[in-house]
């Protein structure tokens, strides 16, 4: 009996499953690296800062995949192009472990021109396997298998991460990730023979030759764009002794202004579309709009829900499973006589006992401002906390869990015909996953706005929820694209679906950015859901018309 899969998926998937154990073991630490106190190893910077840089580098990260699903489109191929981009990301989470800021920068550099070669060119791979008839039809569920992969290694890395940074350092877990990168890049040259017949660059038509020069032009706009955004609005508003910056920070201005000619570029090839290509072109560029808010507020998970899970949670670890998560470095000791320097949000600071008088800790780490007064232990006492990083694992814990149940539910549907389309998939994806901010809400009204430790299970509840709301949009998103987009310019629009994705991600470093500023953190989460449904209200408006498409494109 045939298979109803392609071979060469496997090999894409544990090719993706190395990829993410390195990307989300260096994003797990990331921000925590940033924040920790130089003496311990870290960075050192206040979160805002810290956040900001995380928001630009993810960004960054998923900017660059519309360049190289172009050059890979008309150039380079996309086997050399996943095999160019894996080496350059290894390289970079490899030379995080060196303590510099020219090496941190460096890397940074590194990897996100790696990830725009690698990114978007093995997704178009595994579509392209996919125009295969025999397997046409199983889309969608190929998706969603390679997106679980993904997420197994998301999974697992963060344990590991928590291991080596208790072992034997930051540099220990950055290593650790570069490896992982590096297995990644031998399992995808295992597995050649088995797409190496799709790795077919299409022979642009007459019209699309100039791409290429368009392209230089385009990424030379972007960057002298990107100068003025980072110069001009405090040369002409900005005092001698306070910058001034249009969005917060000059690197977000920067950002965005470079962002105009790439938006440009899309609208130009829109323009220069035959009408049979505008159609579904319109609409993956429409879906790819509104998911901007998602992204704003799912990755906040490397930032705010970072520093909720830091400060906010207790991460005492049960009596039962301590032994466990000190022997295999899943937890660390802190003591209570500790100085902690790193820098937090106001809201500590405000804390007070239950007379009203502010409490008396003030030599403790930060952990222990806001614990109950049962639970405060005495000076030189410690507590085994299990590492801020594992609550990373959550999300993609749920992803594995819950994905065959999504693939089995939608199985179903189809058989009686009744399927939703992916753009409707979409849409619930939205709704779903403003109703997780809900429970962060909820969170800070039970603890009387972090003035007591809250349980865990409200950010993995959290978590949970807005895991169903990915599983229905980020899988679908990427299974659109290889539906809708014209054969000649696949690798580019998915390219087009990460510049939505990276600018959500900047939006993600914005709104986190705000985080001190909230006194009152349930508002901060109230933002969330609003952005979320006005989201998801705009996709319900449009949601004939889009579904339209789709089931035109299905006839055809």
């Amino acid at each position: 009996m045939e298979s109803k899969y392609p071979k060469g998926l496997f090999f894409l998937v544990f090719t993706e499953f190395w990829e993410r154990f390195g990307y989300y073991l260096m994003i797990g630490i990331f921000f925590l690296y940033m924040t920790t106190d130089g003496a311990a190893g870290g960075m050192g910077w206040e979160n805002s800062t810290a956040s900001d840089i995380y928001g630009t580098f993810i960004a960054l990260a998923y900017l660059t995949p519309f360049m190289g699903g172009l050059l890979a489109d008309l150039k380079l191929g996309y086997r050399f192009s996943i095999t160019l981009g894996g080496i350059l990301m290894g390289i970079g989470y490899c030379m995080l472990a060196i303590p510099e800021k020219w090496a941190f920068y460096t890397a940074l550099a590194v990897m996100v021109v790696g990830n725009g070669f690698f990114k978007p060119n093995i997704a178009t791979l595994l579509g392209n396997l996919y125009n295969d008839p025999r397997y046409r039809a199983n889309k969608d569920t190929g998706y969603n298998i390679f997106y679980m992969g993904i997420n197994v290694g998301a999974l697992i890395c963060n344990f590991v991460a928590a291991t080596m940074r208790n072992k034997i350092g930051w540099h220990g877990a950055f290593l650790t990730a570069g490896a992982g990168m590096f297995i990644g890049v031998i399992t995808f040259w295992a597995g050649m023979k088995h797409y190496k017949h799709v790795d077919v660059r299409k022979e642009p038509k007459p019209e699309d030759k100039p791409f290429l020069m368009q392209f230089v032009k385009v990424l030379l706009t972007g960057v002298a764009f990107a100068v003025v955004g980072w110069l001009l609005p405090n040369a002409i508003w900005g005092e001698q002794d306070k910058l001034f910056t249009i969005m917060g920070s000059q690197s977000t201005d920067a950002f965005f202004m470079f962002c105009i000619p790439v938006i440009y570029f899309y609208a130009s090839i829109f323009k220069k579309a035959s009408a049979e290509e505008r159609k579904p072109l319109g609409t993956m560029f429409t879906i790819f709009i509104i998911v901007i808010l998602f992204w704003a507020i799912f990755k906040q998970n490397g930032t705010a829900l970072t520093t909720y899970a830091e400060y906010y949670t207790d991460r005492e670890a049960p009596p039962q499973i301590t032994a466990i998560t000190e022997d295999f470095g899943f937890s660390e000791r802190l003591v209570a006589d500790d100085k902690e320097v790193n820098q937090v949000d106001e809201q500590f600071r405000k804390i007070k006992g239950a007379d009203g008088k502010p409490t008396k800790c003030s030599d403790y780490p930060l952990y222990f401002k806001n614990i109950d007064a049962d639970k405060m232990p005495a000076k030189g006492e410690s507590v085994n906390l299990v590492n801020t990083e594992i609550f990373q694992s959550v999300n993609p814990f749920f992803v594995v869990m819950l994905t065959p149940i999504i693939i089995a539910f939608f199985a179903f549907r189809r058989k009686r015909g009744k399927e939703p389309t992916t753009a409707t998939k979409i849409a619930y994806g939205l709704l779903i996953s403003a109703l997780s901010t809900l429970v962060m809400v909820g969170a800070v009204y039970y603890t009387n706005n972090g003035m007591h430790k809250a349980s865990a299970w409200w950010l993995i509840g959290s978590y949970g929820v807005i895991t169903i709301g990915e599983l229905l949009l980020s899988p679908m998103g990427l299974s659109m694209v290889s539906k809708l987009a014209p054969l000649r310019l696949t690798a580019l629009m998915m390219g087009g679906w990460q510049l939505a994705t990276s600018m959500g991600n900047k939006l993600s470093g914005v709104l986190s950015k705000n985080w001190d500023k909230f006194d009152d953190k349930a508002n901060y989460f109230w933002l969330n859901f609003a952005l979320l449904m006005f989201a998801f209200c705009v996709m319900m408006f449009l949601l004939k018309r889009l579904n339209k498409v789709f089931h035109e494109g299905k006839e055809n």
